[in-house]
């Protein structure tokens, strides 16, 4: 079993890992996200994974961190890595509906709004410049950064990112069943508001259908100079889209191999539209002994706040294979005991 579908030779001296949180109340619409206990109780997912990663347990409520099928969440892949590797972590809240409990540099913002009737994201703008501002001071002591994402909803929002830039695009869902008909149903109106207005500057197009995300990871990588990974799949693929379209050059996108394996996506295809390179993350998690992390290769969950990138970036620091298994499932098992296989 082979953990990267391409081989590295960077050897990070100083790296971060950054997780973007948003929200956009597309997670809301009953049916259209899979991550969460309903669709309201969506719009805390970001704030309850950053709180696992950073503190190795969720404290702010009694939330456990596995889906109702005992799928354990990506955020505690993230954890484990970052426990084996000793990177740093640092969140931005790019426009949140909670108040995070975990530190965050906070850009300000609230969470995207429906495309469908009004603009998304109205300080898209504002959080490409404060994006940018942030990549310039990463510049200063990370030679390595690897952008994650939490933002429930979010790959509908890619969707109608990739669409508008016209990409002929399909997206991965957290859940085994894709809403795509709903997502169609989304994008589809959302579209013709933006087709009515006229617009196609890049940044507009987040504004009008993207999310608060997006514009905060664009900006980032607009100024980062040091080596930028994008950490996620379609999400990250529609912000490498967004930097295409501003005429530069797109970030390699980094994601599992779960996320490429969706038959309702278009991932490695898509990648290729793009002219985003693309390096897939192995996990061999159907091997790995976890009646949970056995789902992920069933289509459940599949990626999501950087997980494919977390293991990315502990391989690129010297952590083998088998010493990255072993610490995912050491881990996981400390909250999500196993079940019979």
């Amino acid at each position: 079993m082979t953990l990267l579908s391409r081989s590295h030779t960077h050897i990070p001296k100083s790296p971060l890992f950054c997780g973007v949180l948003a929200n956009t109340l597309l997670s809301t619409v009953p049916g259209l996200s899979g991550t969460g206990p309903n669709p309201q109780g969506s719009l805390m997912v970001p704030n309850l994974d950053a709180e696992l990663i950073i503190q190795g347990k969720i404290t702010s409520c009694d939330a456990t961190p596995n889906t109702g099928t005992g799928c354990p969440t990506p955020a505690s892949i993230t954890r484990s890595m970052a426990e084996l590797a000793g990177f740093p972590v640092l969140f931005i809240n790019a426009g949140l509906a909670h108040q995070p409990d975990v530190p965050c540099l906070d850009f300000y913002s609230s969470p995207g709004q429906d495309p469908r009737k009004e603009p998304a994201v109205p300080d898209a703008q504002r959080l490409y410049t404060n994006g940018q501002w942030a990549g310039r001071f990463f510049s200063e002591t990370y030679d390595t950064l690897v952008i994650g994402e939490c933002v429930p909803g979010g790959t509908t929002t890619a969707l109608c990112i990739l669409r508008a830039c016209g990409y002929q695009a399909h997206v991965s869902s957290a859940a085994t069943k894709s809403p795509k008909e709903l997502k169609e149903e989304i994008v589809t109106v959302a579209l013709q508001r933006i087709k009515a207005l006229g617009t196609k500057n890049p940044l507009d197009l987040i504004r009008e259908v993207g999310d608060p995300m997006m514009a905060v990871v664009a900006g980032i990588a607009s100024t980062y100079t040091g080596t930028l990974f994008l950490a996620g799949g379609t999400q990250m693929l529609a912000v490498a889209a967004i930097l295409m379209a501003l005429g530069m050059p797109a970030p390699e996108v980094v994601t599992t191999v779960y996320v490429c394996d969706d038959k309702d996506a278009n991932c490695i295809d898509l990648a290729a539209q793009i002219g985003a390179p693309l390096t897939i993350v192995d996990p061999d998690f159907g091997a790995i002994g976890h009646s949970g992390l056995v789902r992920y290769c069933i289509g459940e969950v599949k990626e999501g706040m950087g997980a494919g990138g977390a293991i990315f970036l502990a391989h690129l620091m010297g952590h083998q294979f088998p010493e990255i298994k072993e610490s995912i499932l050491r881990f996981v098992t400390t909250y999500c005991p196993s079940k019979p296989l």
